[in-house]
């Protein structure tokens, strides 16, 4: 009888532990309606959520702003959604710009839970989104993981690209960690008990070292402005991939790095008024540019 119950016991807690993993707060996104309500009690009032269909994948988007104002695109890392980059959306030293932040594949409203490894399928995905809005200049922002997803957008898709902010980017893939616990995390038993947002972001972030191993001799390509962003106490990603940025990419228009000495890997939130005055800088210099 004892084992029995436990049996019961042992089945009703993987139940309880399973829904409780599937709980919308672990999803680490904001509904259309939470985030137009942040929005609209922010004073912002020109803004719409977008989509665009590439195949079995529905690009999801927040869009601020004008049209026809140049534009500014931020990617968020891994794990994270369009959500992270309310606060910049709402900013009004930006609000002279059209101002998008996407959901990458796999999460926020973008085929959620179905992971994207492909670096390369993933700048596809936001070189159709820019090629929506034609409007120049374009700075994309990416936040950690976001960050070799833009790179691969300018070395891949360079017409569409007038400049980048890389935040804390991982570039280097000899600095890339591999932990002992990501692939049994990847073993079906384990991965259908982790939340889902938590399951893509490690399924994307295994092959990273070699998608980075790929564009490795590709730095070189990138002949837009870049800003490279980057706290020295970075935890999650190695804080001496601004020196892999400052020794490869040796064609960019123009290379600024700024470096942080008592910051660490969310500086995207602990530094927002340095990194919105490294945009408005890149933008105002490459608006001149385009006129």
């Amino acid at each position: 009888m004892k084992k029995v119950k436990r049996r019961y016991l042992l089945a009703l807690l993987f139940l309880v532990l399973y829904g409780t993993c599937q709980m919308e707060f672990l999803t680490l996104r904001k509904p259309e309606k939470d985030q137009a309500d942040y929005l609209h009690r922010a004073g912002v009032d020109k803004y719409y959520f977008g989509r665009i269909n590439l195949g079995s994948v529905n690009i999801h988007y927040t869009h601020t702003g004008k049209d026809s104002l140049g534009l500014v695109l931020f990617v968020h890392g891994s794990p994270g959604s369009s959500a992270d980059m309310l606060r910049y959306l709402t900013k009004p030293a930006l609000q002279s710009c059209q101002l998008i932040a996407v959901d990458r594949p796999g999460f926020g409203y973008s085929a959620f839970g179905r992971a994207e490894p492909s670096l390369g399928r993933q700048a596809e995905c936001l070189a159709a989104l820019l090629r929506k809005y034609p409007f120049r200049p374009s700075v994309l922002v990416g936040h950690s993981y976001g960050g070799p997803v833009i790179g691969r957008v300018a070395m891949d898709y360079p017409e569409l690209v007038d400049g980048m902010v890389i935040i804390a980017g991982a570039l280097d893939p000899r600095l890339e960690p591999h932990y002992w616990w990501q692939k049994p995390l990847n073993w079906p038993i384990i991965e259908n008990l982790l939340p889902p947002v938590f399951r893509v972001s490690n399924q994307e972030i295994l092959p990273l070292k070699s998608e980075l191993e790929a564009m490795a001799d590709r730095w070189g390509e990138i002949n837009c402005a870049v800003t490279v962003v980057q706290g020295l106490k970075d935890k999650l990603v190695h804080p001496e991939n601004y020196l892999f940025a400052k020794t490869n990419m040796v064609n960019a228009e123009w290379l600024t790095i700024d470096t942080m000495p008592n910051d660490g890997h969310f500086i995207l939130w602990t530094k927002e008024d340095e990194i919105v005055k490294h945009i408005l800088q890149m933008v105002h210099k490459l608006s001149i540019e385009h006129r």
